[in-house]
């Protein structure tokens, strides 16, 4: 299996937004908590990212109270 390209679609889907609204949080405010900016948080949320850091990620689903299966699925 071959690698996307950084122009490709990778099949994988954020839930950001779901979690978010779940918990009655903004993403202003995971900002503040997780340390990363708003813009940053858009693009994980909007599927466009193309990379996450794992501690990104760690403290992303310690926010949300959350695993890493509940914030990223692959869409089939």
């Amino acid at each position: 299996m071959t690698p996307a390209a950084d122009d490709e679609p990778t099949g994988v889907h954020c839930r950001l937004d779901e979690l978010l609204e779940a918990r009655g949080m903004t993403l202003t405010r995971l900002s503040e908590i997780v340390g990363v900016s708003v813009v940053n948080l858009s693009v994980l949320k909007n599927d466009r990212a193309r990379a996450i850091r794992y501690s990104t990620l760690s403290a992303i689903c310690r926010a949300l109270d959350c695993e890493v299966g509940d914030l990223l699925v692959i869409e089939r």
